[in-house]
């Protein structure tokens, strides 16, 4: 598809055939899903695909996960026009943080962190990523978003103890924002998110067995 093309009937969906497929080798992600940011009306559609679950959410606050979460991110911070927060790889920040250990969709052990100025307790935040892939990255965002008292997402409407720092009871009545991506895969970290959080992504059931098990060919 090029990216002047606007088909007649635009599904949800329709502009995963703009993704390209990994040509590089097993060192890199088996999928680039930017290319369909370079379409206009993709964009946008994605964007809206995205944001339909949270319709009527209090959201006060969008939250991109470096990098691809940037783009994507703060597209969504504009439609809703909300401010962007940025958690970032360690050590590009040179201010107050606060930090997360995880380990990426490659294996990889890494850190990411966030300012600590911009996320006060109660605020309610959507994460926003591009893919989620084995769940470690989401779930450190999650927890430096939680750490700082903002509200990510209830716990499916029942009251729960978090996983880690202080034993907050999770308020059972509201979900009022939550987590975001263009794809939530079938591994065992997406899913902890999902049963959690209330997700959105681009993906329509037909297809997402193809996403699961990396094959292209959906267009």
């Amino acid at each position: 598809m090029d990216l002047s093309h606007v088909p007649a009937a635009r599904e949800k969906g329709w502009y995963l055939a703009l993704m390209a497929p990994n040509t590089k080798g097993p060192n890199y992600a088996w999928l680039d899903p930017s290319r369909l940011y370079c379409h206009p009306q993709a964009l946008q559609d994605c964007v809206a695909d995205l944001l339909q679950p949270f319709q009527g959410d209090p959201i006060d606050l969008v939250a991109g996960i470096d990098a691809m979460g940037f783009i994507l991110g703060a597209a969504v911070a504009a439609a809703l026009r909300k401010g962007f927060l940025a958690i970032r790889k360690a050590g590009h920040l040179c201010v107050e943080t606060l930090s997360e250990p995880y380990t990426d969709y490659s294996g990889r052990e890494k850190v990411m962190e966030v300012r600590t100025d911009t996320v006060s307790p109660g605020l309610r935040v959507l994460l926003v990523d591009q893919w989620v892939e084995t769940g470690g990255t989401m779930r450190a965002a999650i927890r430096l978003v939680e750490r700082l008292g903002g509200v990510v997402a209830g716990r499916r409407g029942h009251p729960g103890v978090l996983p880690w720092g202080p034993r907050w009871a999770l308020s059972p009545p509201a979900r009022p924002a939550g987590v975001a991506a263009v794809c939530f895969e079938d591994s065992e970290g997406a899913r902890w998110i999902r049963e959690r959080y209330k997700c959105a992504h681009c993906v329509p059931p037909r297809l997402q067995p193809r996403f699961d098990r990396h094959q292209t060919g959906w267009e």
